[in-house]
């Protein structure tokens, strides 16, 4: 595996960052008969090899950058694209709420350019697997040259299928469907999925979530929620604490059900529950 989290140093094949002046970042896999030609000045691959992770080195021309190890975030920001890829933002609550870890066996449709698959691939680890369909096979192919950099393509399996068919798994632990019509699907993610399993799906408008929530009820899916991701940065400086100027806010919301195979008994809904009793993390005191 290309992306070794383990090493303190950098060695041949691993992936490395350069961080140069005004936080220009430079993801690259290390060879030592490369040079990265840049608009600062060329940096030898043969200098950085056998350096400590966090050094500082400089360009041909004397200009600085440092030597670090992309985190996950920064290799699916920085992905080769031919589709737009999901936050970061989004994808760590996506990852969380649908209890996706070592040993998990998941799918997803709509691979795109393989933003999320990175991430599903390096979660599930060695023991998982994930399952990548999509209807266009251009897009995969990017999304496959992307897991091959990481060195994740081995616990991906890519499909090309219209998903309308179904799916060839059956029992996994969950399913993520990156498509905008969700609703035409459900009946073939309650078939892969495994009882109480993980749904998940995104969808950037809101007439389509309010088409998608019948239909979740309609096939056994309960537990529903509607989030939506937003972050907002500061300025890290001491004399001038404030926010930054852009915010990035709605990139789409996020739906998630668990699917049952008979309808619960959801008397006492949401519209007649308190905000708290909605908050999946209120503190429920004892005695109150």
């Amino acid at each position: 595996m290309v992306w070794n989290k383990l090493r303190t140093e950098a060695q041949e094949g691993d992936l490395a960052e350069l961080v140069g002046t005004g936080f220009k970042h430079f993801i690259i896999q290390l060879k030592s008969d490369t040079a990265l030609h840049t608009h600062r000045g060329v940096v030898q691959h043969s200098d950085l090899i056998g350096k400590p992770w966090g050094s500082k080195i400089a360009s041909h021309n004397g200009n600085p950058f440092y030597l670090l190890q992309p985190s996950l975030a920064d290799l699916i920001r920085g992905i080769p694209r031919s589709t737009q890829i999901m936050y970061p933002k989004d994808i760590g609550f996506i990852l969380i709420t649908l209890g996706i870890g070592p040993g998990s066996v998941v799918i997803e449709a709509g691979t795109g350019s393989g933003g999320l698959t990175t991430a599903f691939a390096f979660a599930v680890g060695r023991e998982g697997k994930v399952f990548s369909y999509d209807s266009k096979i251009e897009q995969q192919k990017t999304a496959i040259k992307n897991l091959e950099k990481f060195g994740l393509a081995e616990r991906v399996t890519f499909k090309i299928r219209d998903i309308i068919e179904g799916f060839d798994e059956s029992g996994v632990d969950a399913i993520f469907l990156d498509v905008p019509n969700p609703y035409d699907y459900l009946e073939q993610v309650k078939t892969a999925l495994k009882p109480g399993g993980f749904f998940g799906t995104i969808l950037p408008t809101a007439n389509q979530v309010i088409r998608l929530l019948p239909d979740l009820r309609r096939n056994f899916f309960s537990f529903i929620e509607v989030v939506e991701i937003l972050i907002r940065y500061y300025k890290p400086e001491s004399e001038r604490f404030r926010p930054v100027d852009r915010m990035i806010a709605h990139t789409g919301f996020l739906i998630f059900a668990r699917p049952f195979l008979e309808p619960m008994d959801e008397s006492g809904s949401d519209a007649d529950s308190s905000e708290e009793e909605n908050d999946p993390f209120a503190l429920q005191n004892a005695g109150d």
